[in-house]
C-alpha cells in the first residue's frame, strides 16, 4: 500500500494551484502515494492553463478513501469543490476562509486516519486572518483545531538538514527575555522526535548560541552561560543527542558538511537566513509537534507571479516527499 496524502491546493489567489498542477503531472508522485486533492476545480483549471498541464482527475467521496491504491490523483468531493474563482493576487476574506475550510478537512481526515499526512501549498497569513483565523499563525490554528497539547514548533527542512527554534514570530528585542533552559531542551526534543518521524534513526543535533562569538565567555552577553548551556544539559538528561551551544555563524557550515542533522536556533531569522540562502527554492516547513504530519513549502504565495506558470515546484515536491515519508512512518509506528 502507498501512503494516503491529503493535498490542499493552498491560496487560490497565489501560485499554490500551479504548484499542485506541476506536482501531479510528475510521474514519481504517483508512485509514492494515493493523492486526494482538496480544492476547487476552477482554480485548478486556471492553473492547468497557466502551466500547460492537463490532469482530468476523477472525483471520489470521503467514504472511498482507504483500502486500495489509486492509479491517478483524485479530487475529494467536498462542499468547496465548485467554489467560484478567487481574485488573483489579493489577500482577502473569501480566499482566507476557503483556505481554512480546506485545511480543516485535510486535518480532520488525517486525524481520523483516513489519510496518513497533510501537505498544503503556500498560504497567505493576512488572508487567513481576514478569513477568520484568530491565532498568531497556522501552527497555533492547527493546535486548536486538533486539540494538541504537546510542545509544538515550526521546523524548517532543507534536504537533510532541519532547524527548530526556541522563539519564533516575536520582536527581536524580546528574544532574550523569552529564552529558558526548558525552551532550549523542548526545541531540541522536538527536532529529534520529528527527525525520527521522518526516518532518521539517530539524529545528531546542535544548538546555536544567541550572541556574537557565542558570547565570548560572557563578554558579549551571558545567555549562553545562564540559559543555553543548562538547556543543552537538560536535553541530554532526557536522552537527546545534542551538542552546543555553538557560534551561530559557523555551526551551519559544520552541519552543511554533514556533522549534524538538526540545529536548534534561538530566533526566527537566525536559522531562516542560513537555510534560505542555501536553498530558498527547496525548503520545506513542518508543523512540528502536532498529532499528525503536516508539511508545506517554506516559501510564500508569490502573488506577483501568480498566473504566469513560472513558479518553481522544487519546494512543493520536497514537501510532498516528506509528507509521504512521515505518513508511512506514522502508519507503521
Amino acid at each position: 500500500m502507498k501512503a494516503n496524502i491529503a493535498l490542499v491546493i493552498g491560496d487560490p489567489a497565489g501560485v499554490g494551484p500551479e504548484l499542485v498542477a506541476k506536482l501531479l503531472t510528475d510521474g514519481e508522485t504517483l508512485k509514492q502515494a494515493n493523492v486526494f486533492v482538496i480544492g476547487n476545480r476552477v482554480s485548478m483549471a486556471d492553473a492547468e492553463r497557466a502551466t500547460g498541464t492537463s490532469l482530468a482527475l476523477a472525483t471520489i467521496s470521503q467514504a472511498e478513501i482507504g483500502g486500495r491504491d489509486f492509479a491517478q490523483p483524485v479530487w475529494l468531493d467536498w462542499p468547496g469543490i465548485d467554489a467560484p474563482v478567487f481574485a488573483r493576487g489579493k489577500a482577502d476574506a473569501p480566499n482566507g476562509k476557503f483556505m481554512l475550510d480546506m485545511l480543516t478537512l485535510g486535518a480532520q481526515l488525517t486525524r481520523d486516519g483516513k489519510t496518513d499526512a497533510l501537505c498544503f501549498a503556500p498560504l497567505n497569513k493576512g488572508a487567513l486572518r481576514a478569513g477568520g483565523m484568530r491565532q498568531a499563525d497556522e501552527l497555533r490554528w492547527f493546535e486548536d483545531l486538533l486539540g494538541s497539547h504537546a510542545y509544538t514548533g515550526e521546523l524548517n527542512v532543507l534536504d537533510t538538514l532541519w532547524t527548530s527554534r526556541v522563539t519564533s514570530h516575536v520582536a527581536l528585542k524580546d528574544v532574550s527575555a523569552l529564552l529558558t533552559k526548558e525552551g532550549v531542551a523542548d526545541a531540541a526534543q522536538l527536532i529529534t522526535t520529528s527527525l525520527k518521524a521522518s526516518g532518521k534513526a539517530e539524529p545528531r543535533v546542535a544548538v546555536c548560541g544567541l550572541n556574537p562569538h557565542n558570547g565570548d565567555n560572557g563578554n558579549y552577553g551571558s545567555e549562553e552561560i545562564d540559559i543555553i548551556e543548562p538547556g543543552v544539559a537538560l536535553a541530554r538528561s532526557r536522552g537527546i543527542a545534542v551538542d552546543g551551544p555553538f557560534p551561530a555563524d559557523t555551526i551551519f557550515v559544520r552541519a552543511k558538511n554533514g556533522h549534524y542533522d538538526g540545529i536548534v536556533t534561538m530566533y526566527h531569522d537566525q536559522g531562516q537566513i542560513a537555510m534560505k540562502l542555501m536553498g530558498f527554492e527547496r525548503g520545506v516547513t513542518v508543523q512540528g509537534g502536532l498529532s499528525i504530519p503536516v508539511t508545506t513549502p517554506a516559501h510564500g504565495t508569490a502573488y506577483d507571479i501568480a498566473g504566469q506558470g513560472v513558479a518553481n515546484v522544487g519546494a512543493m515536491k520536497n514537501a510532498f516527499d516528506l509528507a509521504c515519508r512521515m505518513g508511512m512512518n506514522r502508519r507503521t509506528a
